[in-house]
């Protein structure tokens, strides 16, 4: 029995299955990597993203923001492994979905029960008065977005260096991978702290660990249980393919 095979068979019988995912998932609906010789931080100064200077050199760190996650993923779609998952969600094999992405892809796809670890690209809050916007209600220019209640500054509803994970995911996020007997991570090289924790919260707690990436993670040799060295839309067509023979 090969490791597709493996992670099928425990994908299926799983009471409590969820999925950790990251950038490896939504580079194959078009959306840069961050990371990397040919990430995005190597064409921006990341140094625009900390909130410190969001909020002191604004006009230049609305620029980079803007580029790098308006104009890059409003163009982006689901693909197979966001639709699979969801799929997966409607049947009620997969409980829950944990995600470092914040471009909403995975309710794009049709996933409900998604905890956005880092945010979502979709909101805006007015740091002067918290008011919230969605994105559709806003008319993104290439000047700083402002609050129509009281002109204050809005920000994109993500995490930003410098600020903290939002507590209600971050809670919630360690509450389910405490809850998982199995624990799926979807692209995602455990690079990014305090969220590559969550596999290991799920680890320590009887979780079994089945990782899909091309290449190996930090997780691979020391909590992965079964690997599958395949890109997500490719295992996840596979994995899904046997589990659905079997049903």
């Amino acid at each position: 029995m090969d490791n597709l095979e493996k992670a099928a068979a425990k994908i299926r019988n799983a009471s409590f299955l969820t999925a950790f995912t990251g950038a490896g998932i939504s580079k194959e609906s078009g959306i840069p990597v961050f990371r990397g010789g040919d990430g995005v931080y190597s064409k921006y100064d990341h140094s625009l993203l900390e909130i410190r200077n969001y909020k002191s050199r604004t006009e230049e760190s609305w620029k980079a923001v803007k580029a790098i996650f308006y104009d890059f993923f409003d163009i982006a779609k689901p693909n197979q492994a966001h639709i699979i998952l969801a799929k997966w969600e409607k049947s009620g094999l997969l409980k829950h979905i944990i995600t470092q992405n914040i471009d909403n892809l995975h309710q794009s796809g049709g996933s409900v029960n998604v905890v956005e670890y880092h945010g979502t690209k979709d909101n805006f809050i007015c740091l002067e008065c918290g008011e919230c916007y969605r994105l559709d209600k806003i008319h993104l220019t290439s000047d700083p977005p402002r609050c129509e209640k009281c002109g204050g500054l809005l920000k994109p509803d993500f995490v930003f260096f410098g600020e903290p994970i939002p507590e209600k995911a971050s809670g919630l996020s360690h509450v389910l991978a405490r809850k998982s007997d199995v624990h799926l991570i979807i692209g995602t090289t455990g690079e990014v702290q305090p969220a590559s924790y969550i596999p290991y919260y799920a680890k320590k707690a009887g979780a079994l660990i089945i990782e899909i990436n091309p290449e190996k993670s930090r997780f691979t040799d020391s909590i992965t249980d079964i690997y599958i060295g395949m890109k997500a839309v490719d295992a996840m067509r596979e994995l899904d393919r046997i589990i659905t023979e079997h049903l």
